[in-house]
């Protein structure tokens, strides 16, 4: 089936944006470079500009008789007047700031060494506050525009790529429920008939046709969950699971018999809890087939069912081939092997039930020893 949840599509989309954001911020990282190098050089050239004129004021005022100096005043820039010892004179920003303090980071100076003047001044220093904000603040609203452009477009992209696949999902669907339902009546009926030949004395070909129609209910079961499980909802109800277990044990008894395997309970009576009927069938038949598929002729299989002080434990201990990798046992369409057949489907459905259910899974496996599946059921309150 082919899986187009929204949130893989933002994510997708999310990730191809910042991954383009990242790629063009090496080209923009030189490009604003070069802009805060211009813009400094601007705003220096401006400086300069003013400081010589303020200098072209006091040389003026210098050569005429005035007795007042009307000392040039701006908004954008605070001028500094500093005698021949370096100590203030006149600051149009009333600030003592010495000549020193001008290397500051966050402003932008140019000093100039005035000729001879009435006014005994040896040095001009203009000043002015200077900060790349400005240039920062246009790359990250660019950014950021940038990101929205390229993350729309290709939301729109994947959602226009996705139709066709969206078209033949839902072609899909409506072939494996009309299959399915079609199966439904055939199996049904051969289940009746099987039922009604067991009054019979069974012989061994008896034996291999209900096995093999076990196998095939129990992979309709899965799939037919696999298919219903986003759309139908499972509503839990209580469950004597103890009584549950037993009749599920006693349907793969046969099963095993095929390959000389012993099935062992110890199951404590009158455990109840809350789940569908339909899921808890699906964690035990598939880990109960499993155990059986995977375990060598002539071993043993023990089924345990206890009580905790919090919890429910069920644990099906085999004495089979073990697992490799445990950690990807339960991901969809993984087989530990091949060989034996399957889709792959049943532990990642036990896996989902589980989640959605709060049931903890604890696995230990030894390759060529055996595993052992507990399943932690809450208690009811």
């Amino acid at each position: 089936m082919i899986w187009h949840d929204k949130r893989y599509i933002y994510t997708l989309a999310f990730f191809y944006s910042a991954l383009i954001v990242i790629l063009v911020s090496i080209p923009a990282y030189f490009y604003i470079s070069i802009e805060k190098q211009n813009y400094r050089h601007n705003r220096l050239q401006d400086l300069e500009h003013y400081a010589y004129g303020v200098e072209r004021s006091i040389n003026d005022f210098s050569r005429t008789r005035k007795k007042m100096f009307d000392f040039p005043r701006s908004v954008l820039y605070n001028s500094h007047v500093y005698g021949g010892d370096g100590k203030l004179i006149f600051a149009t920003d009333h600030c003592g700031r010495g000549m020193a303090d001008f290397a500051q980071s966050d402003l932008i100076s140019k000093r100039i060494v005035l000729n001879p003047n009435r006014l005994g001044a040896r040095y001009l220093v203009v000043a002015q506050p200077f900060s790349y904000r400005s240039i920062y603040t246009k790359a990250l609203i660019g950014a950021l525009f940038l990101g929205a452009i390229v993350f729309l477009m290709t939301l729109f992209f994947i959602r226009i790529s996705l139709k066709p696949l969206e078209r033949i999902n839902r072609y899909l669907n409506t072939f494996f429920n009309d299959a399915m339902h079609e199966l439904k009546t055939p199996i049904g009926v051969m289940q009746l008939n099987l039922e009604m030949l067991e009054s019979e004395k069974p012989n061994k070909p008896f034996r291999r046709l209900r096995n093999a129609m076990h196998n095939i209910t129990l992979i309709y079961e899965d799939i037919e969950y696999h298919i219903k499980q986003d759309h139908v909802a499972y509503r839990p109800e209580s469950i004597d699971f103890s009584h549950f277990l037993s009749e599920r044990v006693d349907l793969f008894r046969d099963l095993a018999q095929v390959k000389s395997i012993v099935i062992e309970e110890a199951v404590t009576e009158g455990l109840i809890i809350r789940i569908n009927r339909v899921e808890l069938q699906r964690i035990i038949d598939n880990t109960l087939s499993n155990a059986i598929k995977y375990s060598g002729k002539s071993t043993t299989i023990r089924i345990e069912l206890t009580e905790e002080e919090t919890h429910i434990r069920l644990s099906i201990i085999d004495q089979g081939i073990g697992i490799r990798d445990t950690r990807r046992v339960f991901e969809r369409y993984q087989r530990e092997n091949t060989v034996q057949g399957g889709f792959g489907l049943g532990l990642s459905i036990v896996k989902h039930i589980c989640d959605k259910n709060g049931i903890e899974i604890q696995l230990m496996s030894t390759p060529g020893v055996g595993s052992i599946f507990t399943y932690l059921f809450n208690k009811l309150n």
